[in-house]
């Protein structure tokens, strides 16, 4: 379907939108309710081409790319506002018998339900995302370090009480394992650094029995306003 050269748009601007449209079509996407091929209608099948390539296809939630975007925007707002934010991974516990037993198709129903489970669990501020097959990561800003343990047992208890139906014949009940670290106030880290040592905590869950959720302990910072101009200014070496 191409758009045609009469109308809003200039001649030149002959867009073939078949397979976007079937792909937004297949996915399930609202589009605007305007007249095809208007502005309204064609900024509607940009913004849900836009949300879609965000999205993990199985699951609806975040995908790896839009969570590293989120990290990055996160870790950098603590280092100006010395905020807590949490990061969780976690992972499903056992997934591989999963799949072995009872096939591909049954643990794609269990990844979707773990997938609604944690999302109705935390806050809609948190950015939850499906990072590996059956791995998942939250990132929660503003998140204090009595709040963390809190969340993190939460999603634990709430998987674990969970009845998943699988089909009319088989309910499973299955558990994950849990892992956070504290991005660091007032510093410059990076995201990758605070996925290791988030990542660290979810290894020390499972090696240590699975179905828990361990978490680093969160370093408070105290920085006075002086040492925050210190921190941001620009240095004379910095301008071109």
């Amino acid at each position: 379907m191409t758009v045609p050269s009469s109308g809003p748009l200039p001649a030149l601007l002959e867009l073939d939108l078949d397979r976007s449209l079937q792909l937004l079509d297949q996915a399930g996407a609202f589009l605007p309710d305007a007249e095809p091929y208007s502005l309204a209608w064609l900024q509607g099948v940009i913004d849900a081409l836009a949300d879609l390539s965000n999205r993990d296809p199985l699951t609806g939630l975040s995908n790896r790319r839009n969570f590293e975007m989120q990290l990055t925007r996160e870790i950098d707002r603590v280092a100006r506002s010395g905020e807590p934010a949490l990061l969780l991974m976690l992972d499903i516990d056992h997934f591989k018998k999963v799949n072995d037993t009872h096939g591909h198709p049954a643990g794609d129903v269990v990844i979707k339900a773990v997938a609604d489970l944690v999302a109705q669990t935390v806050r809609p501020m948190d950015t939850v995302a499906r990072v590996g097959g059956e791995e998942f990561a939250v990132v929660l800003p503003n998140c204090s370090a009595s709040f963390g343990p809190t969340v993190a047992e939460r999603i634990r208890r709430n998987v674990a009480a969970a009845v998943i139906e699988v089909s009319p014949v088989l309910s499973l009940q299955i558990t994950v394992s849990l892992g956070g670290a504290f991005a660091p106030q007032w510093v410059r880290s990076s995201p990758l650094l605070w996925m290791e040592r988030a990542d660290r905590q979810l290894y020390r869950a499972k090696a240590e029995g699975r179905n828990q959720a361990c978490l680093e302990p969160q370093v408070e910072s105290v920085v006075s306003a002086d040492e925050k101009s210190m921190l941001f200014a620009v240095m004379p070496e910095d301008t071109p």
